[in-house]
C-alpha cells in the first residue's frame, strides 16, 4: 500500500524521489486555480504544463504556452490537486520494465523507446523495444537508476518506470512509475518472451525470482546469490 501511495500522489512521488538524488520535472502542486496561476509566473518558463497530482498519466490536464487560459479549469475539474511543471517537448521518452522479489533481486526485463518525442502520449505513439538511440552510458545510467528507485518504493512484483531524457546533454527526468502491469508490460513480454503478469502474479504470492522458471528458457531467471541482472 505504502508504494501504491508514494507512486499515485506526484507531490510525495517528486519528494521521495529528490530525497535520494533522483532528478523529477520541476513542478508545482496547486490546490486552487489562483494557486496555479502563481505557480507558472514562478516557473519562469513561456511553456509550462498542468497535470492532475493523482490517478492517471495525460487525462484532466493540458499544456499551455505562455497564458494559463482554460488548461486549469480541465485539471481542476477532475482533480483536487494539480501540478504545474516544466514542460520537457522534444525530450526522449524511455520506458524501463523492473520486477524485484521480497529477497531485493531485482531484474530488468527490458527496456523501451518511443519513436515520438516527449510530448506525445504513448497511447498515440509507436514504443520500440529495446531502445535504438541510447548509448551504453545512458542505457545503463537509467537502468540503475530504475533500480534504485524501485528498491527505495518498496515495489514487490513488476513495474514500469518512465524517463524523459534530454537529446543533447545527459539530463534526464524520471516522469512517473507504475506500480502495476501496465500496457507496456503487454509489450515487454511480446518482445522479450518474459511472462511479466505470471511472475508478478508468482511475486505477489511470496515467491522469489530464483524460484520461477522461464517458460521460453526454462532458466531460473535469477541465482540465488545475484542481487540484479539483465534478462536473460
Amino acid at each position: 500500500m505504502r508504494s501504491i501511495q508514494l507512486t499515485e500522489d506526484r507531490e510525495l512521488f517528486n519528494k521521495t524521489l529528490m530525497g535520494i538524488g533522483v532528478s523529477v520535472p520541476r513542478s508545482f502542486a496547486c490546490v486552487s486555480a489562483e494557486s496555479a496561476k502563481e505557480a507558472a509566473v514562478k516557473s519562469a518558463s513561456p511553456s509550462w504544463s498542468a497535470r492532475r497530482s493523482r490517478w492517471g498519466l495525460g487525462f484532466g490536464g493540458g499544456l499551455r504556452h505562455g497564458g494559463v487560459g482554460p488548461v486549469l479549469s480541465k485539471a481542476f475539474s477532475t482533480s483536487d490537486q494539480v501540478l504545474v511543471e516544466e514542460y520537457l517537448k522534444g525530450w526522449k521518452e524511455i520506458e524501463y520494465e523492473v520486477v524485484r522479489d521480497r529477497n531485493d533481486n531485482c531484474i530488468t526485463v527490458c527496456n523501451m523507446e518511443n519513436l515520438d518525442p516527449l510530448g506525445i502520449h504513448t497511447g498515440e505513439s509507436i514504443v520500440v523495444a529495446p531502445s535504438q538511440t541510447l548509448n551504453n552510458h545512458e542505457y545503463q545510467k537509467l537502468r540503475n537508476i530504475a533500480q534504485k528507485v524501485i528498491r527505495h518504493l518498496g515495489i514487490i512484483g513488476e513495474c514500469n518506470i518512465q524517463y524523459a531524457l534530454d537529446p543533447y546533454s545527459d539530463d534526464y527526468r524520471v516522469i512517473e512509475v507504475n506500480a502495476r502491469l501496465s500496457r507496456s508490460s503487454a509489450l515487454a513480454s511480446k518482445a522479450t518472451g518474459y511472462p511479466l503478469a505470471y511472475v508478478a502474479a508468482k511475486l505477489g504470492l511470496g515467491f522469489a525470482l530464483n524460484d520461477l522458471r522461464n517458460a521460453v528458457t526454462k532458466r531460473r531467471p535469477l541465482a540465488s546469490n545475484q542481487r540484479s541482472i539483465m534478462w536473460p
